[in-house]
């Protein structure tokens, strides 16, 4: 099974940059492969991974994701060509919608119909990337624009036909699209022994296209924690898992929350959330299941977390997205460290 770690700050944490290098150096020599930098409303994707070009020499480096309300699409096709150029071909575009929250409140652009918004995106990406001419009428996007000036451009840079496009999708349509038109998922709210809720719709997809689930790489994960105080450790993770249910979107629309309650734990689901939104964020945690905890995160004692890295494994998964704690940098190395060496002997090696 392979492995991947997040890098950069989606919600900028304070965090000096130089230990984002670092970690991710470490990530390298310890056989990582692949490094996503997230963007939320603190560092954009972008700019972190260009740095990350020129000081690493075989991680692969992916936006995991970029948000395609902020940035047009014909951008993102010429931003995904520079990026394989000064990676020498190891960048990924990772894509995504975001939430309603996030394109309505920070970028002012409607969230209706995104999956509709996705579709014309990724087809406008994969024809300037062929090194195709951009024109393109569709019901969000109409290229050139109407009644003006502009011509239909094709980029300057070469082609680049097969770079990869991963998809960040949760509800049961848009996993069908990303089955059909993606080379990889960048999965959440991912639990193994609930896996077909996402893997039915994206193998559907694949197999209208001709292809199979095994055409596209799974990649999942979840916060890795070891130790022997399982319920101390549990306790730490109960309010991260309330922001997911709580706060990943509006009371209205959260994908996140939508796709545990379709894995069984909508009583959970729906309780945080009404705790979370009412501005009760201590209940909201203290209401999370240990049951969820345990399930959506590989956390607990050496036996524990070797048990959830096989169940990744069987359900599916490819690659396995790694996120570790420390109470500094070298603690959070040691720990990844430690991490990836378990992934690799109870897996074999990427």
């Amino acid at each position: 099974m392979k492995t991947a770690i997040g890098i950069g700050n989606a919600y900028y944490d304070g965090a000096p940059f130089s230990d984002t290098v670092a970690f991710t150096l470490a990530a390298e020599r310890a056989g990582v492969d692949v490094a996503w930098s997230a963007e939320a409303w603190g560092m954009e994707t972008i700019a972190p991974l260009a740095y990350l070009a020129a000081m690493t020499e075989r991680i692969k480096l992916g936006t995991g994701i970029m948000q395609i309300s902020s940035r047009v699409p014909a951008m993102t096709a010429m931003t995904a060509a520079t990026m394989a150029m000064v990676s020498n071909d190891r960048f990924l575009l990772g894509l995504g919608v975001s939430g309603p929250q996030v394109v309505e409140g920070l970028h002012g652009a409607s969230f209706a119909q995104p999956l509709s918004r996705l579709k014309e995106y990724v087809a406008i990406v994969r024809m300037a990337l062929r090194g195709e001419k951009i024109q393109f009428e569709g019901k969000h996007y109409v290229l050139p624009r109407p009644g003006g000036e502009g011509k239909a451009l094709r980029l300057s840079t070469p082609p680049k036909p097969d770079l990869p496009i991963y998809l960040a999708t949760l509800g049961p349509a848009s996993l069908e699209f990303t089955g059909a038109m993606a080379d990889g998922w960048l999965g959440t709210a991912f639990v193994p022994e609930h896996a077909d809720i996402f893997l039915d719709p994206i193998r559907a997809g694949a197999e209208s296209m001709g292809r199979s689930l095994a055409d596209i790489d799974i990649e999942v994960g979840g916060t890795v924690e070891i130790g022997d105080d399982v319920d101390a450790i549990i306790e730490r993770h109960r309010p991260g898992m309330a922001f997911v249910l709580g706060a990943m979107g509006s009371a209205s629309t959260n994908f996140y929350n939508a796709a545990f309650k379709r894995a069984g734990y909508e009583r959970a689901a729906v309780e945080v959330q009404d705790l979370w939104v009412s501005g009760n964020r201590e209940a909201a945690a203290a209401a999370v299941p240990d049951e969820l905890v345990l399930a959506a995160n590989l956390i607990g004692d050496e036996s524990m977390v070797r048990q959830r890295i096989r169940a990744y494994q069987a359900a599916g998964v490819d690659t396995l997205r790694i996120g570790v704690r420390g109470r500094d940098l070298d603690e959070r190395i040691a720990n990844l460290e430690q991490v990836v060496e378990l992934v690799h002997q109870e897996t074999g090696p990427s």
